[in-house]
C-alpha cells in the first residue's frame, strides 16, 4: 500500500509544480493571456474556424440552396449553428461541455448537407468540440515566498531605537 500512496505523493506533486508554473507564467501575462487562460479559448477557435469551412460549400452553391429537396439549406444551418456555438464557448466557459457536445454533434451532421466543410471542416470541429469539453478551469492558489516573509511595519515613532549614535545626533 506504501508504493501506491508513494505514487499518488509524487502524482500531487507533479500536479502542484505545474500549477506552479501556470500560475507564474500568468501573473506576468498581460489581459488577453489571463482572459484566454479563463475559457476554453483553442477549442472555441476552432469550432468557429470549422463552423466558416462547412458554410463554405453552402456559400458557393448560394443558387440552388433553395430548390426543392436540396440540402444545401441544411448546410447553411449546421455551418451558422456551428459559428454560433464557437462564439457562445468564449463568452459562457461553465457551458463548455454542452458546446463541445454540440459541436462534435452538428460536425458530424454537416456531411449530408455542406460535405462538411471537404471533410476537413468536419475534422477539425471534432477536434474543436473535444477541445472544449475537455477544458476545466482550475483556480490557482499557491502561496508565493514573498506572501510568507511579509512583516507587519510599525509607525515610525514606535519603532525601537537599534543604536545609541542616533539618538545623540
Amino acid at each position: 500500500m506504501g508504493n501506491k500512496e508513494s505514487r499518488a505523493a509524487k502524482k500531487l506533486e507533479k500536479k502542484q509544480a505545474k500549477l506552479q508554473k501556470k500560475y507564474e507564467s500568468l501573473e506576468g501575462g498581460g489581459k488577453f493571456k489571463k482572459w484566454r487562460n479563463d475559457r476554453p479559448f483553442w477549442g472555441a477557435t476552432l469550432t468557429l474556424l470549422a463552423g466558416l469551412m462547412i458554410l463554405y460549400i453552402p456559400l458557393q452553391l448560394y443558387a440552388i440552396a433553395f430548390v426543392p429537396g436540396s440540402l444545401v439549406f441544411v448546410g447553411f444551418l449546421f455551418g451558422g449553428l456551428i459559428l454560433i456555438v464557437g462564439g457562445c464557448a468564449y463568452f459562457y466557459p461553465k457551458l463548455s461541455t454542452l458546446f463541445g457536445v454540440m459541436t462534435i454533434f452538428l460536425s458530424v451532421l454537416s456531411i449530408m448537407g455542406a460535405l462538411g466543410g471537404f471533410i476537413i471542416g468536419t475534422i477539425i470541429g471534432i477536434v474543436g468540440g473535444a477541445l472544449c469539453i475537455a477544458w476545466q478551469q482550475e483556480e490557482v492558489s499557491i502561496d508565493t515566498p514573498s506572501e510568507n516573509k511579509r512583516v507587519k511595519r510599525r509607525p515610525k515613532h514606535q519603532r525601537p531605537v537599534e543604536n545609541n549614535q542616533s539618538l545623540q545626533a
